[in-house]
């Protein structure tokens, strides 16, 4: 049997909004089963990940915001099949930014990948069902607040 093997790259830009001990999640409803997002997702051609991640903020949970720092960059590769049976060889890279929000009102995204955004304490998010972005973006995060803090 002759299988194909289709290659994709997604190129997608996060933010990690943490504002009094809360972070701001989005429900991810794309998948299996919903599961908690950070607020962002896959560039359009040609966009640069700083307006992909500011567009994405506020169609996501009607917030607007302004970039505070670039936490990093998240590669991962996962090859798997598809429903046809084909393989599909998965490579992601996660562009992801610390935001401060500007502005808005929380509002749920409608006929999306997302279907509602709520702020978490941060301290009781080990709860909820995440996507493995948010735990790597928030090491990063928390690496970046523990260096400020070693360095005084």
């Amino acid at each position: 049997m002759d299988e194909t093997i289709r290659r994709r790259l997604r190129v997608a830009a996060y933010a990690v909004v943490v504002e009094d001990g809360n972070i701001l999640l989005a429900r991810f409803i794309g998948g299996d089963r919903p599961r908690w997002i950070l607020p962002g997702g896959g560039l359009e051609h040609g966009e640069d990940p700083a307006d992909a991640v500011l567009r994405e903020l506020t169609e996501e949970t009607g917030y607007t915001g302004r970039i505070t720092r670039l936490l990093g960059v998240h590669s991962f590769h996962m090859p798997r099949r598809d429903l046809d049976g084909d393989i599909v060889d998965f490579h992601g890279l996660r562009v992801l930014y610390e935001v401060a929000r500007t502005g808005g009102e929380l509002r749920h995204e409608t006929d999306n990948s997302t279907d509602r955004a709520e702020w978490f304490p941060l301290s009781e998010i080990h709860g909820l069902d995440l996507m493995d972005q948010v735990n790597v973006a928030l090491g990063m995060w928390r690496d970046h607040w523990r260096d400020r803090t070693s360095m005084r």
